[in-house]
C-alpha cells in the first residue's frame, strides 16, 4: 500500500477551513458536485467527484484541527468504499491555516491519480475557504 502526503497554506482561520471539510455547501465549494455528510465518528461521508461516488465515513472529527475519513469508490474493485484513509490536519499559522493532508492505504495503482486529484482540489480549497470563487471544476482523473 502507498500513501500520499502534501500540505498547503490557506488564508483563512482553521475554523473556517474546517467547515469546508464537514458541511455539504463547504465541501462542494471546492470538491465534488454533490455531498451528503454526517461529520461525527461513524457518520457517513459521501461526495460525488467527476462521476465517481466517493464513499466512506468520518473516523475522527476534532473541531477545528483534525478530520479523518475513510475513502473509496462505490463499486470499485481497485479501491472499494472506505478502504483508504484521508487525514486533514489544520494548524493555525500567522497567515491563516496550514492544511496537512495524508491519504494512506492506497493501492500503488491508485497513487498517481489521487496525487493529481489532491493537488487540483487543495488549490481550489485555498481559493474557496478565504471566500473566493474557484470557478467551474473541469478536473477529470488522469486515467479517464
Amino acid at each position: 500500500m502507498a500513501e500520499y502526503a502534501t500540505s498547503i497554506e490557506i488564508d483563512a482561520e482553521p475554523a473556517t477551513v474546517f467547515d469546508y471539510l464537514v458541511t455539504e455547501a463547504g465541501m462542494t465549494g471546492w470538491m465534488g458536485q454533490h455531498a451528503d455528510l454526517d461529520p461525527r465518528p461513524g457518520g457517513g461521508f459521501a461526495v460525488d467527484i467527476a462521476g465517481y461516488a466517493i464513499r466512506g465515513q468520518y473516523l475522527h472529527v476534532e473541531r477545528p484541527t483534525r478530520v479523518v475519513v475513510s475513502w473509496g469508490v462505490a463499486g470499485s474493485t481497485g479501491l472499494p468504499s472506505g478502504t483508504s484513509t484521508v487525514e486533514f490536519t489544520l494548524t493555525s499559522t500567522e497567515g491563516g491555516t496550514r492544511v496537512d493532508l495524508l491519504h494512506s492505504d492506497l493501492p500503488e495503482t491508485e497513487l498517481e491519480g489521487h496525487a493529481d486529484g489532491w493537488v487540483h482540489f487543495l488549490v481550489r480549497l485555498s481559493v474557496a475557504a478565504p471566500g473566493g470563487d474557484p470557478g467551474p471544476d473541469d478536473w477529470r482523473p488522469i486515467d479517464d
